[in-house]
């Protein structure tokens, strides 16, 4: 006879193991449904900054070159062949200095010509006025051989008309005596007059012949300054910015041939974002940096001029060049265009513009976690950036690029 088993095991087992299961589910469910296990992220690899109170000096940013206040162009005067390169770009000069030898043989040649040809016309003007000096004596001595018969006939008249008188002398000789006086008188005059039309005619043929020698002197004077332009001088004290030409090149007149720079003149030509242009104005304090030192500088000059988006700012240094300036350095500049009391800021974010809002992940309370939260930026003061709403004085914000988890609102901090 067959027994029939009874299962001895207890029946509400069963529904618990289920309820358990279910639990279970529910628990791993609610545990991957949360965005704070969703995301993780190390601590040690972000970077943190509190939000900060007081007094904020706002800034525009810049950047570009040292450059001299004086410069000096070196141009060819006329065309030659770079015989000699004696300095190379950033050598100190003096004005004495001497930077290119040139060659233009041609150029001597004409330089001679040009010398004999002032020579030669200072030996004309000599050879005039010899002659001039003969031919006035020689009407020197005719004035005077009139001046001594007119002399004579005078005395005779003088004589004669006494004479006339008592009549020992005939009226007709006496009339004869008077008519020769005049006749010399007026041979006399003409002679006069002849040696002082004599007297222009000489200075003005002396003037013409000073012109040709002043002409033949200036284009010796031409000839000889391009012959001596052939050494190529610095012409001021400074350094040597730049050398467009090599040795054996052929370079025409009016062509570059260096450019020397004071290194003690010295100012900032700075690169601005057009859309910080509004901000600026001449005399606004700014300040320098040379990557070696940061000096104290003035805005001298705002060129309205776009170029790439940009425009250039000249700042001007206040405390004198510092010891590690020099032409065509690269720098760094800040312009102080405001200053603002008693603010909200905090260290700039990656990817955050002024003036704009966006999310930052703040740390929570209790360092765990990491919480999206929405801000808004006010003006931009370089390192800083001023916070208009969204965050209190204390709060921790991440700085570093959180790209990867724009779309997560909360993260949880390992």
């Amino acid at each position: 006879m067959d027994v029939k088993k009874v299962n001895t095991k207890p029946r509400w087992k069963k529904p618990l193991l289920g309820l358990s299961a279910l639990a279970s589910l529910a628990l791993l469910g609610s545990l991957w449904a949360s965005p704070g296990y969703q995301h993780k992220i190390d601590r040690a690899g972000l970077l943190l900054a509190q939000v900060q109170r007081g007094d904020l000096q706002i800034s525009v940013d810049g950047y570009g070159v040292l450059r001299s206040d004086k410069q000096t162009l070196l141009t060819a005067l006329t065309s030659a062949t770079v015989q000699q390169v004696l300095l190379r770009p950033g050598a100190q000069v003096s004005a004495d200095s001497v930077i290119l030898q040139l060659s233009n043989p041609e150029l001597l040649q004409e330089v001679e010509a040009a010398a004999m040809a002032l020579a030669q016309e200072e030996a004309n003007l000599k050879r005039l006025k010899l002659a001039n000096q003969r031919e006035r004596l020689a009407e020197l001595s005719v004035q005077a051989e009139l001046d001594a018969n007119l002399q004579m006939v005078t005395l005779r008249r003088n004589a004669e008309q006494q004479l006339v008188e008592d009549g020992v002398v005939s009226s007709l000789t006496y009339q004869t005596t008077v008519l020769q006086q005049q006749q010399m008188a007026q041979r006399l005059e003409l002679q006069q007059q002849r040696l002082q039309q004599l007297d222009e005619v000489i200075t003005q043929a002396e003037i013409i012949q000073q012109e040709q020698i002043n002409q033949s002197r200036a284009r010796y004077h031409t000839m000889q300054q391009r012959a001596e332009r052939l050494t190529v001088r610095a012409g001021m004290a400074g350094v040597l910015q730049r050398l467009p030409v090599e040795l054996g090149q052929s370079v025409a007149a009016g062509q570059e041939l260096a450019l020397v720079g004071s290194d003690k003149d010295l100012l900032a030509l700075v690169r601005v974002s057009q859309s910080r242009a509004e901000q600026l104005q001449v005399g606004q304090a700014a300040q320098i940096n040379t990557r070696r030192e940061r000096v104290a500088a003035v805005v001298s000059r705002i060129t309205p001029e776009v170029r790439e988006g940009t425009i250039e700012v000249e700042l001007a240094f206040t405390e004198g060049v510092p010891a590690s300036a020099r032409p065509e350095l690269n720098i760094d500049a800040q312009i102080f265009t405001a200053q603002l009391t008693d603010t909200l800021y905090l260290e700039r974010p990656v990817n955050v513009q002024s003036h704009s809002s966006g999310n930052l992940f703040k740390v929570a309370e209790d360092g765990r976690a990491l919480a999206a939260t929405a801000l808004q930026f006010g003006d931009d003061a370089g390192r800083y950036l001023q916070i208009t709403g969204g965050a209190q004085q204390g709060d921790t914000f991440v700085l570093s690029d959180m790209a990867t988890f724009r779309d997560a609102e909360l993260i949880q901090l390992q």
